[in-house]
């Protein structure tokens, strides 16, 4: 009520631009000084006011979202460059936008497979994408490469040991891991230079700039856009709007 009053008025006041360019010194002072007498008398009136505010930006960023994801669907649900696990045939999808040295990836990495393992139902795409630095880079092409050599699984374990991954990821301690996971370095440092490596890589940047991501972990769920780390029980509410349509 206290917001439309003070809409009200202003709508009077303002009915042109004609009108506000006609108004005296005087008058225009005298505008002010009663807007700012109501704003005293009145503080909750922008507290109102940026509830409103917010709500607006809220759906119109909802509503962006959808179109961004509707938009782009095909490059972001279903490209083959990219692994896809959990329940291939579930309903809810989520799509991970992942850095392995960014901390909150690293802090979300466990939840979101509880959250996959304990729903059942849920099919999960992971998105090479580094934005961190140079390490960051190092890692993908060596995930990319693990499983362009080896396979779906080689690289669900590989994606596995580099966001657990202690220290620096240099090409010596990539060349230590790849032992570790039962490869021959070699033939994967080889393939991390390759251009097809990069061109993932790329594509997925590319991707990110589309959606107006520019930060990890971001996370398609089914159709909502999450933009940051979300506790598991935050994830599961989600899942089940989206479940409700």
């Amino acid at each position: 009520m206290i917001l439309r009053t003070l809409i009200g008025i202003t709508a009077v006041m303002m009915t042109s631009t004609v009108a506000l360019a006609e108004m005296t010194d005087a008058e225009r002072e005298a505008f002010r000084a009663e807007v700012r007498a109501f704003l005293l008398e009145e503080p909750e009136v922008l507290v109102e006011a940026m509830e409103v505010l917010q709500s607006q930006q809220d759906a119109q960023a909802a509503a962006r979202d959808l179109a961004m994801l509707r938009d782009n669907a095909d490059l972001i649900y279903n490209n083959p460059n990219s692994w896809a696990g959990g329940n291939l045939d579930g309903d809810v999808t989520i799509v991970e936008f992942v850095d392995y040295r960014c901390g909150y990836c690293r802090k979300a990495h466990d939840e979101v497979a509880e959250l996959v393992e304990a729903d059942g139902n849920i099919r999960l795409v992971l998105k090479e994408f580094p934005i961190l630095g140079e390490q960051s880079l190092l890692s993908s092409k060596f995930a990319i490469a693990v499983r362009q050599l080896h396979g779906d699984d080689a690289y669900k374990a590989a994606h596995d040991a580099l966001i657990t991954l202690r220290g620096d990821a240099t090409p010596e301690t990539l060349t230590r891991l790849a032992s570790d996971l039962g490869h021959d370095p070699a033939p994967l440092l080889a393939q991390m230079d390759k251009p097809e490596v990069q061109a993932i890589i790329d594509a997925n940047h590319a991707l990110g700039t589309m959606m107006e991501i520019n930060g990890t972990p971001t996370f398609v769920i089914d159709q909502t856009m999450v933009r940051g780390y979300v506790p598991l029980e935050g994830m599961q509410q989600i899942v089940a709007g989206q479940r409700e349509g």
